[in-house]
């Protein structure tokens, strides 16, 4: 009677137990939030209050610097974002994954393209500087090939010269126009070649098969080093105004101002340690190790050798080159609409930086 107690007890009790597992819910990941205190770099402003994920398209080149740089230091971290990299093969791709909501943020250059997804009433902005010539040292710029610096001298001897570019109605084509127009020339009086990639540029130069190129850094050093090409004139003196990268905030960021102005503080204060380390000569050696990891250029030695690319430390666009493209773009009908500066190109962003970080000094 007892054994038939003990038993009856017992199997009651596993069936209590059963029954309250099985109603138990399961237990919740802790959701990653933020410190609730600002990063002393950037007094006062708080993180998101929960960690966000930010796609970012980019080449990872030298350009990327306030992206790649905020990454390895944590200015990003620090506000509550985590940085996922996007690799892209076409410039248009990424466009189009902006204009979708796919990606987040932007590191490119002029193209129509862009422009033409901003005429679909899609809010994406060019919102930052990504890349501009340093006089005296600009980084994307036309190279001759070495044997013929005797015979082009000025912008008339560039005349039926075979020419490349990486592609047209962008960067690379407008570049080249007003090299040409120097000279009042135009493309069609000289021998345009398409070659899409920057070292099969110095193949061709090497082979002799062109005469010249729009070319951008490291590819320049890497030229001059192996006795290929001459990096013939100063850009300043052709294209003192250009624009020659920007960065483009989508849908999703343009959405969610918190956000997009907690990524651009991080993104100004990257730029200006690139700024003090190769305009200034402060943690030189820090930034070089930087972007010896996360950029595509690994080699120490050509960072001492390469044009450095500028980076404005207070983010703004150079916005008459920026105008100066839309103007190119609507003179040889590549829009499909009327785009304006305004509609193009939205500082607010950069502001809300300068106000957090102060000006650059």
């Amino acid at each position: 009677m007892k054994k038939n107690l003990y038993i009856g007890l017992t199997l009651a009790l596993i069936a209590i137990l059963t029954f309250t597992a099985c109603g138990r819910q399961p237990a919740q990941a802790p959701v990653k939030t933020a410190p609730s205190q600002g990063p002393v770099w950037a007094a006062g402003l708080t993180p998101l209050p929960q960690e966000t994920v930010v796609k970012v398209g980019m080449k990872q080149v030298i350009s990327d610097a306030g992206i790649l740089i905020g990454m390895a230091k944590g200015y990003y971290q620090d506000l509550g974002i985590r940085i996922e990299p996007v690799q892209f093969n076409s410039g248009q791709e990424m466009i189009n994954q902006l204009a979708a909501g796919q990606l987040d943020v932007g590191a490119t250059v002029s193209a129509a393209g862009l422009f033409n997804a901003m005429s679909r009433d899609i809010p994406i902005k060019i919102v930052a500087d990504k890349g501009i010539n340093v006089p005296g040292q600009g980084y994307y710029r036309l190279v001759i090939r070495k044997d013929l610096t005797d015979t082009i001298k000025d912008y008339a001897d560039l005349r039926g010269r075979k020419i490349a570019i990486v592609g047209t109605a962008s960067l690379d084509e407008i570049a080249l126009d007003r090299v040409l127009q120097k000279a009042n020339l135009t493309t069609k009086d000289v021998d345009l070649q398409v070659i899409r990639a920057f070292p099969d540029m110095l193949v061709s130069l090497s082979n002799r098969s062109i005469d010249a190129a729009m070319v951008i850094e490291p590819f320049i050093a890497q030229g001059i080093a192996k006795g290929i090409l001459d990096p013939w004139k100063d850009p300043a003196e052709y294209d003192p105004d250009a624009q020659t990268a920007f960065l483009v905030y989508g849908t999703s960021m343009t959405s969610r101002p918190d956000l997009a102005n907690r990524f651009m503080t991080a993104y100004v204060k990257s730029l200006r340690d690139y700024n003090d380390a190769f305009f200034k000569n402060k943690n030189r050696q820090e930034m070089i190790n930087i972007l010896c990891k996360y950029s595509v250029i690994k080699d120490p030695s050509l960072y001492e050798k390469m044009f450095p690319t500028g980076l404005n430390p207070d983010g703004y666009l150079r916005t008459k080159g920026v105008a100066m493209d839309l103007a190119w773009y609507k003179e040889h009908h590549l829009l499909k609409s009327n785009i304006e500066l305004n509609d193009a190109v939205d500082n607010q962003y950069v502001d809300f930086a300068i106000n957090v970080l102060g000006g650059y000094k």
